[in-house]
């Protein structure tokens, strides 16, 4: 939070190239997640909580990682901007070619970014498979998560 944006976004690229290169890589990625050269200076207080989440992604692909983790990206996001934060995320994967592991509840944005899916129940893997699959996985735990259908408690597997 005491860093400008750009040095947030830039912060692992410091020391590994100058500081003018590092700022330029850095507005680069805010622009490719539809944020401009003015947010750079900000701090991350003074920037919205879409803008935040668009930032923690250019800080995510600053570097040209071959595989990124989200961890909850669209959480606490308005349904139109949870679907451009999904729209960024797809696009990121098409073009670099990244592996991308997202760590979500939110099934529209599992729906909009997932080729493969795992579901995780008390610390194992449930079920995993593609994505088209999973609409028909013979899982009734698996369709009520999906569905966000409750459950009783009794009827929860141990």
């Amino acid at each position: 939070d005491s860093l400008p944006v750009w040095r947030n976004v830039a912060f692992r690229l410091m020391g590994r190239m100058p500081k003018a290169e590092a700022r330029e890589v850095a507005v680069e990625k805010l622009a490719r997640v539809g944020l401009g050269p003015e947010v750079a200076d900000l701090f991350p207080a003074e920037l919205s909580g879409g803008m935040r989440k668009r930032a923690g992604l250019a800080r995510a692909i600053a570097a040209d990682p071959q595989v990124i983790f989200f961890d909850e990206p669209t959480t606490g996001l308005d349904p139109i901007r949870a679907a451009t934060i999904n729209e960024l995320i797809r696009g990121i994967v098409d073009e670099t070619g990244a592996t991308a592991i997202t760590i979500t509840h939110d099934m529209s944005s599992v729906r909009a970014i997932a080729d493969r899916v795992a579901l995780l129940d008390r610390g194992r893997v449930r079920w995993q498979g593609d994505l088209a699959a999973m609409e028909t996985a013979p899982d009734d735990y698996l369709h009520d998560f999906i569905a966000g259908r409750a459950r009783p408690m009794a009827r929860i597997p141990e």
